[in-house]
């Protein structure tokens, strides 16, 4: 007797939210029986309304939705990452099978996925984590998508995923990350470049507005002609239509109007919090997450600004400086800024492969890149190229072609960063990077004097350039 003979549809969205909605529908116009599965009765009908052309279901009786899937049953999880993916599972567990996939899309820490992943796996049960970037729009009609985990649940699962995803030069933007936690690990590090593009963005836009005197229309013309070139980006095109969007109910420029607080989910804090654990610096990112950090501290910032001599002009900081600078020049260090903060994620993710085993492919990564996802960029053609040529490069810098596009952009970068911080803009992340730069050109840094200190004060000990061996000096004894 087959007791699946009344179950329709091949796959389940736990999670009617935006994103996991048009990700169903995105399956549906793809082909693929699916229902979804959601505890508030208006996400069920809103699924049932815009997806009423396809064969598929919403159910607010869990029971019900799982009695309908095939077996073995492919449930995809996209809810709120943290304790609520554990009560979900929790919940799913006693209306399983053995050999069941649970696949967990939602932005969940990559520690967290390792031990669900440990856990299920003892019950018989296939789980992997998927990240998954392209918001609304990428989930309806293309993400991309960073499948790392249970290989046999990825292989029985591809056709799906292949199908859904973005598609760049006729390829899809998905690809088997790795073994453990790697899908998550690298959506962590993707959100933590992400984060870093769009703080250069907002401090080219005080560069702009308070350092050179553009308003909102002159940046956006600059910014839709940067994005012709090899700044080409998504943040950069949605940015310059930030810039001409007006309040339908005031008729002002929407920009002016939105208070100066970033918020964030806490993807780049873990980024930040990693790669110290794994000891890689990644100061444009750090720097970009301290800075959304410190938007939040209004109150104080009004209090301090109000406190300076030059008060008048940095509380309303409309063209209080006058920077010679050229549009081509900013154009250069925003490139030179940019390469810097994909080189340092890509080497995040190069260090967490090596101390977790995951096996990372940069090309791969940087080939599901290109599409779908929200720091999809022409540069990511430059990253995968330079990984086909080298797969293990050493460092983005390492490349002869990128290496040489940064010395050209040098110049331009220094000047930018020089002159705004002469003038009075806090640029922290462009700054990190030209600092960044310099540094790990450098063959001979002034640690050394770190290290002396730490065993004069400490007994730390230190290492020598001419001899071999652990060393401690007796500081006190023998001053010169």
């Amino acid at each position: 007797m087959n007791d699946n003979v009344n179950a329709s549809f091949q796959f389940g969205m736990i999670g009617l939210g935006t994103m996991g909605r048009n990700l169903l529908l995105n399956m549906a116009d793809n082909g693929f029986s699916v229902s979804g599965f959601d505890k508030n009765e208006k996400m069920v009908q809103l699924l049932e309304s815009e997806g009423a052309e396809h064969h598929l279901k919403g159910y607010t009786d869990i029971h019900l939705f799982i009695a309908a899937l095939q077996r073995p049953r492919k449930l995809i999880l996209l809810v709120p990452a943290g304790p609520i993916v554990d009560s979900v599972i929790a919940e799913l567990e006693p209306l399983l099978e053995q050999g069941d996939i649970l696949i967990d899309s939602g932005n969940s820490y990559f520690g967290d996925t390792a031990r669900r992943a440990d856990a299920l796996h003892q019950k018989g049960f296939h789980f992997f984590g998927m990240g998954i970037s392209g918001g609304e729009e990428g989930a309806r009609f293309g993400p991309s998508l960073m499948p790392g985990g249970d290989k046999e649940a990825y292989q029985a699962v591809k056709p799906m995923l292949e199908a859904v995803s973005a598609k760049v030069n006729g390829a899809p933007c998905v690809s088997y990350i790795g073994p453990g936690a790697s899908g998550h690990f690298v959506k962590m590090t993707h959100n933590g470049i992400e984060y870093a593009i769009m703080e250069l963005l907002a401090e080219t836009y005080d560069i702009l507005k308070n350092g050179m005197g553009y308003d909102n229309n002159q940046m956006a013309a600059l910014f839709e002609k940067w994005n012709t070139g090899r700044l080409n980006a998504f943040l950069m095109e949605i940015t310059a239509e930030v810039f001409r969007f007006r309040d339908e109910e005031t008729g002002a420029m929407l920009l002016d109007q939105i208070k100066d607080e970033a918020r964030s989910k806490g993807t780049g804090k873990w980024t930040s919090q990693i790669a110290m654990d794994l000891e890689v610096p990644i100061p444009v990112i750090d720097a970009a997450v301290s800075q959304r950090n410190l938007s939040k501290l209004k109150g104080l910032r009004v209090g301090l600004s109000a406190s300076r001599e030059d008060s008048a002009s940095r509380e309303g900081r409309t063209a209080s400086t006058h920077l010679d600078l050229r549009d081509d020049e900013l154009e250069a260090a925003f490139f030179f800024a940019m390469v810097s903060a994909y080189a340092q994620g890509i080497h995040l993710l190069a260090e967490a492969s090596s101390q977790y085993g995951y096996q990372l492919q940069m090309a791969e990564i940087a080939k599901i890149w290109r599409g779908g996802c929200i720091i999809r960029a022409s540069f990511l053609e430059d990253i995968y190229q330079a990984y086909l040529r080298q797969a293990d490069l050493a460092h983005l810098f390492a490349d002869r072609d990128i290496a040489q596009k940064l010395e050209k952009s040098l110049a331009a970068a220094k000047k930018v960063i020089t002159q705004s911080l002469q003038g009075g803009l806090g640029i922290p992340a462009f700054a990190a990077t030209l600092a960044y730069y310099e540094s790990i050109h450098t063959a001979r840094m002034s640690s050394n004097l770190t290290q002396a200190q730490r065993d004069l004060f400490g007994a730390h000990t230190f290492e020598r350039l001419d001899r071999e061996g652990i060393f401690h000096a007796h500081w006190k004894t023998n001053q010169a």
